[in-house]
């Protein structure tokens, strides 16, 4: 990401992101918050890894980067995934599928990625998938301009 979007991206969240400097320590800025968020999901290290590189404690972490990414999904969403809600977008969406991929009364590109972790503390077999391995799922839908119109992370 270059210095100007990550600008942009600060402007948009930053104010969501900063908390309040208490008597006993310094907060952790909207900056700091960001970078720390985006360094993890541009490279999938883990919160120990990362604390390395950020200077803040991985517990700290596994509690800034999901409050980051929701803050920038709730900040972002209306602009950048816009779900069809009228039939006339609806009509629109299939009109691009079908002139660009040759596909009628399509709606949508779904697919799903299972994203891997660790096993959940009490979780028993919930999370464990069927590659063997513990993980949530990621799926994402797009239109026929290979935009994201909806995402849904599993919890």
């Amino acid at each position: 990401m270059d210095e100007n979007t990550f600008n942009l991206l600060l402007n948009l969240v930053g104010y969501h992101l900063q908390k309040q400097n208490t008597v006993m320590r310094q907060a952790i800025s909207a900056e700091e918050r960001l970078i720390a968020t985006l360094r993890f999901l541009a490279t999938g290290r883990s919160y120990e890894d990362l604390k390395y590189f950020t200077c803040i404690a991985a517990q700290t972490l596994g509690q800034l980067i999901p409050e980051t990414c929701q803050v920038i999904y709730n900040v972002l969403k209306e602009k950048y995934m816009k779900f069809p809600t009228t039939k006339q977008e609806w009509i629109e969406t299939a009109q691009g599928f079908k002139y660009r991929c040759q596909m009628i009364n399509c709606g949508g590109a779904l697919d799903g990625k299972h994203i891997r972790t660790e096993r959940p503390a009490l979780s028993g077999a919930q999370y464990y998938n069927y590659k063997n391995f513990y993980s949530i799922v990621l799926m994402a839908l797009v239109n026929s301009n290979y935009e994201f119109v909806y995402v849904d992370v599993g919890k």
